[in-house]
């Protein structure tokens, strides 16, 4: 038997049966909500009592629909269909380790009913997606975003990882943190590196030892090519792999079916003319080393045209490839 509450928590707790285990699909019955209450809380109300508290709470505002079948909530801060997207989205979060993964489902899986999470089987599955190691990731967004909030510097350890799978310890760097960014299904900090002078962008998950200096960060506004700020457009266009190097005006020609690629890594902008023999030819401005890399990738779909460094840098990188295989 449950420990008595006062009956002036039954609002309360009528309000969180009604959240935790209605939807349109499974409405409650006063005689089920009573049951409820006395056999888990030790409240005991008559029908007409639990029908007052039910009129109390929809004149505060909350979506309660009564049907003959009983009272459920008709709307939630969240569809299911959008906690759907979410949970996938921290699936899928190569950056978000396997355990923070289950915690943040399960409390995403709150957001709803006891009947949503029958119907998403596939959260058994986070074990098989890959994901980080590190389990830091989102201590270092706190302390990233206090340092930007407060213009101060930052350093940490950057690890890269070695042929048995695991992080390992490389290089200290300083940086002038300035923004993050969701990019390719993982998280990277842009800033000043004052290690080599140059904008970096460093994957999260490989960042440990992170600590706030109490040097001012360089504003951002000073650096050549931010004095207007960050180009969100630019980092996603033409910087697929986030390469820092000054973007150039690149032509390509490429078979047709490949042009839904082409728009999902330069963006919906990007200049693109039919040239018959189902092929389009595409000039974008980009960062020559990500184009190169992206080249390669597409090597037989694609064919680069200039500028002619980069044709070149191609040609000797797709040489090498092939003597490999002689």
């Amino acid at each position: 038997m449950p420990g008595v509450e006062p009956k002036k928590m039954a609002l309360w707790r009528i309000q969180q049966i009604l959240f935790e285990r209605t939807d349109a699909d499974h409405p409650l019955k006063q005689e089920e909500i009573a049951n409820i209450l006395e056999r888990e809380y030790g409240i005991e109300l008559e029908r007409k009592a639990i029908g007052r508290h039910i009129a109390d709470l929809k004149d505060a505002g909350i979506d309660i629909m009564q049907c003959r079948e009983g009272s459920y909530i008709a709307s939630r801060d969240f569809e299911d269909s959008e906690l759907r997207l979410l949970i996938d989205a921290v699936l899928q979060s190569k950056y978000i380790s396997q355990n923070h993964s289950k915690d943040l489902i399960d409390k995403l899986s709150k957001l709803s009913n006891k009947h949503f999470k029958s119907h998403i089987n596939h959260v058994h599955s986070v074990g098989d997606w890959s994901k980080t190691e590190n389990k830091d990731v989102f201590y270092n967004i706190e302390i990233i975003d206090e340092a930007i909030t407060n213009g101060k510097r930052i350093k940490y350890t950057y690890n890269l990882y070695g042929v048995d799978g695991k992080l390992h310890e490389r290089k200290e760097h300083t940086i002038s943190p300035y923004q993050l960014i969701l990019h390719n299904q993982r998280y990277y900090l842009m800033g000043l590196n004052h290690r080599w002078g140059d904008m970096s962008h460093h994957r999260l998950d490989k960042i440990t030892n992170i600590e706030i200096l109490d040097d001012i960060a360089t504003p951002l506004r000073s650096l050549d090519g931010y004095k207007n700020g960050i180009d969100y457009k630019k980092i996603s266009s033409t910087m697929p792999y986030l390469y820092t190097d000054e973007p150039e005006k690149v032509t390509f020609v490429a078979d047709e079916f490949v042009v839904d690629q082409i728009v999902d890594w330069f963006g919906e902008s990007v200049y693109m003319k039919n040239i018959g023999d189902k092929k389009v030819q595409v000039e974008v401005k980009v960062s020559p080393i990500a184009m190169e890399y992206w080249a390669l990738q597409f090597s037989k779909f694609v064919e680069v045209k200039s500028p002619e460094h980069l044709r070149n840098k191609i040609k000797d990188a797709l040489e090498n490839a092939v003597s490999k295989y002689n």
